[in-house]
């Protein structure tokens, strides 16, 4: 692997359109990025999305891609009619029931599986502890760190028992925040005890039970990092993260082109402080020009001895030992078989009864 792949193994990219244009995979050759992330502008019905996912991976052939997706269900919600939408996290939680969040993210998995997505971005392990927090409420399992542990967890396994990747967000914790940070950097000023007793009781917890993957929040936490937020921050990706709560997984930044980075710095400048603080994928969605900026920036990085080759290397094989797990078993969708796992009544039916008995309490 030389050093253009290796960085491409440490990105995840998004694109536009429901088909792969001539641009995108020359995009795709020349960076060889190690995952793509889809949204609803790729996605029509379940065929497309099965043909989508399979020449995806034909543009991958020496490492397979992790191919993920935001299905938390309730609003945050990618997949098109005619799969199972399941209703909210709060919804599900209200049921009372971990059994009921498994089987949410059984069903969700397996018709995630039978189109050629095998990352889940889920569960949300966010307390919802701020009535004021405009980007969390209901995606949260719950407003105290006990109610997500257990849900959270069911929701984990479920995904990951059915063979796809479950990703734990946002790290360490977006549920106090009153600041959106697609639009401006979030703080939360609760000091460490306080964030030890309710945002990281979820992730302690989760990453007890063996989660694979998680993801950082674009917030400043001063009583953890006085200078940076938490996606760009070692003392919280490292120090905190890796040494004190033991993490051994792979660590996604969330999306780099989000105001909360860039009011404050280039993309490129911001993606290589994160690798530097133990970021191992660094996410970017939207525009292409940006994801080549990102390359270039880490590139340059690397030639000027301000990022080791030793990090990319780690990251890397974090990477590596997650794809082996999880994709190696990876063989081509087969379209004629969608319809006997994708939308149907029985998975209809489960979600319905979600619904009734959230409504009786």
């Amino acid at each position: 692997m030389n050093i253009r792949e290796t960085i491409g193994q440490l990105m995840m990219v998004g694109f536009q359109g429901t088909k792969l244009s001539s641009e995108f995979i020359d995009w795709l050759q020349e960076y060889r990025p190690g995952g793509v992330i889809l949204f609803s502008r790729n996605l029509v019905e379940a065929e497309q999305i099965a043909q989508l996912t399979n020449s995806l991976q034909e543009h991958a052939p020496n490492s397979p891609l992790l191919i993920a997706i935001d299905q938390e269900g309730g609003r945050v919600s990618r997949l098109p009619q005619g799969f199972t939408i399941f209703p909210s996290a709060s919804t599900v939680a209200t049921c009372q029931s971990p059994d009921i969040a498994y089987g949410v993210a059984e069903i969700t998995a397996k018709e995630l599986r039978a189109v050629g997505i095998n990352m889940n971005m889920a569960p949300v392990l966010d307390v919802n502890s701020n009535p004021a927090n405009p980007i969390i409420g209901n995606r949260a399992y719950g407003n105290h760190p006990s109610k997500v542990c257990t849900f959270g967890t069911a929701i984990m396994r479920g995904l990951e028992n059915n063979g796809v990747i479950p990703c734990g967000k946002h790290f360490p914790g977006h549920g106090d925040t009153t600041t959106d940070s697609h639009k401006a950097l979030p703080i939360v000023s609760a000091n460490r005890e306080r964030l030890n007793e309710i945002e990281l009781g979820p992730f302690r917890y989760a990453i007890q039970q063996g989660l694979p993957t998680i993801m950082t929040a674009h917030v400043h936490y001063p009583a953890l990092d006085t200078e940076t937020s938490a996606t760009l921050s070692r003392p919280i990706l490292t120090d905190l993260l890796r040494t004190e709560l033991g993490f051994e997984g792979v660590t996604l930044t969330d999306d780099m082109e989000m105001r909360a980075i860039l009011d404050h710095s280039t993309i490129g400048e911001a993606s290589v402080q994160a690798l530097k603080a133990g970021a191992n994928i660094v996410l970017v969605c939207h525009q292409r020009e940006r994801q080549t900026e990102v390359v270039r920036a880490i590139e340059q990085a690397l030639d000027r001895g301000k990022l080791g080759l030793d990090i990319l290397q780690a990251s890397v094989n974090r990477i590596s030992f997650l794809k082996q797990k999880y994709l190696y078993s990876f063989k081509s969708v087969d379209p004629s078989e969608i319809a006997q796992t994708v939308g149907i009544p029985e998975h209809q039916a489960f979600s319905e009864k979600i619904q009734r008995v959230a409504a009786r309490i």
